[in-house]
């Protein structure tokens, strides 16, 4: 099945009703200056360059170890997990909390966790090679630190990761801000799909040639919160608020909810300017979205289904099962949202300062190589990035697969697709480029460090598609 169909269905209707945009002209040094300088001050407040700790120490340990789990009856299914769940679990901390945790390795290979979209502190970040030395069997390491944002993110290793997360090591984290509403339920749904063989187990070959020339492992089951199919129960005129994430190697999902109009009121983790329909909307791997749904007050009885629509057959993912009860009055407020996003209009007049190149070479470990900028991890040099100030960058797809970029320690605003002006009115930490396509993205860096920048197309990643970002001052 080609799994690029949905987004090149999209990019079509996308392309033809922009308008064409609109290349910078040439600027002076001044003009160039000038214009940066009001991007930067657009900029300020968006979200803290720090945060103050409220003196709050929640401590958590984590360990990393064999299981098993019943992911679809009657198969119980070999597993890892972090303390014996899939997936791992949900972290709830207040902002201004500092979070220490600390993980133990009982598995046979190294491994380290990731933070996924938390700025945390460049040590902190989970990287080997980057920012610490891997975590050996039997050892373990301390992570902590205080999260600046408030917000949906998640946790899973970074060393042999199209394995180590495949087999079930991911776990979310939750800032919450207690400014935000209160919702009648406050729900994590984390999607996943597994290759499974006849026997209910996983498919234990990994970074496969296959994977490599398509889009990475598609497995053949999907779950939610690594149950097949479940149900959730609420009650009519309920306002609930579903934190999606996506931790698939590969897999694209386009939710859907029948009957339902939610809204997206965060991206990535981070409130979008103003709340938007879930339309058409990827959340490629590594993404999150935060929903906002209204359960209405005369669907009593009724059951509303979520599905995925990237492929070309819609997939049952979940069901919201409506009590028969009375309905509840719904909590009224306004939908939480971003303080401050800058307009940033006139981002397209700055040059692009670099086009970050994706494509693929025969060769190497596995047979296929993927690269950024002609060369796979550890061959490049770090592109260097100047702390606070604006730059616009590019990311060029020249080959035919998708390429979900994530930056560590960074958010950023797409601005373009195909040299075409897009708007975006939220930040994104991991972008969904597709098949022959060129993003723009405009960036205020405020993490200092080495920073991992690659597809999160684990597979891909693992046969080189990552490199480095040093941001200074």
């Amino acid at each position: 099945m080609n799994y690029t169909f949905s987004y090149y269905l999209l990019l079509t209707l996308v392309v033809l009703s922009c308008p064409v945009q609109l290349y910078s002209a040439e600027l002076s040094i001044t003009d160039t200056h000038n214009i940066t300088e009001i991007l930067e001050n657009e900029f300020k407040g968006a979200y803290p360059e720090k945060i103050l700790p409220t003196g709050e120490l929640r401590e958590f340990e984590l360990v990393a170890k064999q299981g098993t789990w019943s992911i679809v009856p009657p198969y119980t299914t070999s597993v890892w997990t972090y303390n014996g769940t899939i997936p791992g679990p949900v972290i709830r901390i207040k902002l201004g909390d500092t979070l220490k945790l600390t993980l133990k390795n009982e598995l046979s290979q190294p491994t380290t966790i990731h933070w996924h979209g938390v700025r945390v502190p460049n040590a902190m970040d989970g990287v080997p090679g980057v920012t610490q030395p891997p975590i050996q069997p039997g050892d373990s390491f301390t992570y902590q630190f205080t999260p600046k944002d408030a917000g949906t993110f998640w946790f899973h290793p970074h060393i042999n990761a199209a394995e180590q997360i495949e087999r079930g090591l991911h776990g979310v984290l939750i800032v919450e801000d207690p400014s935000e509403p209160v919702y009648s339920q406050d729900l994590v749904w984390v999607l996943d799909d597994w290759l499974f063989t006849n026997g209910g187990e996983i498919y234990s070959k990994f970074v496969t040639r296959h994977d490599l020339a398509h889009d990475g492992r598609w497995g053949n089951l999907l779950t939610v919160n690594g149950k097949y199919q479940p149900t959730v129960k609420v009650k009519a005129g309920e306002r609930i608020r579903i934190r999606m994430i996506n931790v698939a190697n590969g897999r694209v999902f386009k939710p859907v909810f029948e009957q339902l109009s939610p809204a997206v009121i965060a991206v990535d983790g981070m409130l979008a300017k103003a709340p938007f329909a879930l339309q058409q909307f990827f959340v490629a791997p590594g993404n999150r979205v935060d929903l906002d749904i209204i359960i209405p007050q005369t669907a009593a009885g009724k059951t509303f289904v979520l599905q995925d629509a990237f492929t070309r057959n819609n997939i049952d993912l979940a069901f919201i099962q409506v009590a028969s009860a009375e309905p509840i009055a719904t909590p009224s407020f306004k939908s939480p949202q971003a303080q401050h996003f800058p307009l940033w209009s006139d981002a397209l007049k700055i040059p692009v300062e670099h086009e970050f190149t994706l494509d693929a070479r025969r060769g190497g470990v596995y047979g296929i190589s993927w690269m950024i900028d002609d060369k796979v991890w550890l061959e490049g040099k770090a592109y260097e990035l100047q702390s606070g100030k604006f730059t616009r960058l590019r990311i060029n797809n020249k080959s035919s697969r998708l390429h979900p970029m994530h930056l560590h320690g960074q958010f950023f605003k797409v601005i373009a697709k195909n040299r075409q002006k897009v708007e975006e009115n939220f930040w994104r930490d991991t972008v969904l480029v597709g098949p022959k396509e060129s993003v723009d993205i405009g960036i205020v860096p405020m993490d200092k460090g080495l920073w991992a920048n690659h597809c999160h197309i684990l597979e891909h990643a693992e046969s080189g598609m990552m490199s480095t970002i040093m941001v200074k001052e």
